[in-house]
């Protein structure tokens, strides 16, 4: 497997078109996988905003003065309510903000993001990333790359371990996992639980080439990886009923 940044793309402005940036710089082949930062997907999408776009309700005024009392930490009660408008649920509001976006995918401040947005206070997750995605792909088609898969990551933390990796929140042109349900391992014995998020580990692959900072490299092609002669599956964000961590969070704040 090969992973090469996109060189030389330029700074992206709302209303770009990302396959056509992406297919001027590179040969893609039936197969690559394109992973794109969702930072420049938001851009071009224009999900980028002021602050001062925030009028702050009774609810982010308390949730940022009970940070502020709890955690020491100054919040920007404007922020504290574009965190309510792009979250779902709230799932944690003290020490921080933990939420669920409106596509499903679970992440500090709703996955706003503060650094790399040059004329704006704050960059946005794209609404509906996997969209994003399947028009990232047609573009590419239109210019004569089919069958090449689309990824758009972002960088998150994780429980229980420092630091952040790479991880998929939207996708196009291939499954979101391989199940190895029902197949055999090397003894012979029979998997039953095993799915493998290979989205995610794609876009964990790919930020070790897109990098972090200022130096960032916003899109990687992925070659030469196969999916293999797996079963797929398009499910990526757990269901509440299916998440032990979000109902003992409930729960939590039912007792609190």
């Amino acid at each position: 497997m090969e992973l090469n940044g996109v060189a030389d793309l330029p700074e992206v402005r709302p209303g770009d078109d990302i396959a056509a940036l992406v297919a001027d710089r590179v040969d893609l082949e039936p197969g690559d996988v394109l992973t794109v930062a969702s930072t420049i997907v938001s851009k071009a999408e224009g999900r980028t905003a002021d602050l001062e776009d925030y009028p702050v309700s009774g609810r982010a005024e308390e949730i940022a003065g009970r940070i502020e009392s709890v955690a020491g930490e100054e919040k920007d009660p404007r922020f504290a309510q574009a965190v309510l408008e792009e979250s779902a649920e709230l799932l944690i509001d003290c020490p921080f903000l933990l939420a669920e976006t409106r596509f499903g995918h679970i992440a500090p401040n709703a996955g706003i993001d503060r650094s790399n947005v040059p004329d704006h206070d704050i960059l946005l997750l794209p609404r509906k990333p996997s969209e994003s995605a399947e028009r990232i792909r047609s573009g590419l088609a239109e210019r004569g790359y089919d069958d090449v898969g689309v990824v758009v990551t972002d960088t998150c933390g994780r429980p229980f371990r420092h630091g952040q990796t790479g991880v998929a929140i939207g996708w196009a042109g291939l499954p979101a996992s391989r199940d190895w349900r029902g197949e055999a391992d090397r003894d012979g014995h029979e998997l039953g639980v095993t799915v493998q998020s290979v989205i995610d580990e794609l876009a964990a692959a790919a930020n070790l080439v897109t990098g972090e900072g200022a130096g960032g490299t916003p899109a990687v092609v992925v070659r030469d990886w196969e999916f293999g002669d797996h079963e797929g599956s398009d499910e990526l964000f757990r269901s509440v009923d299916d998440d032990l961590i979000r109902q003992a969070l409930r729960e939590w704040r039912v007792d609190a």
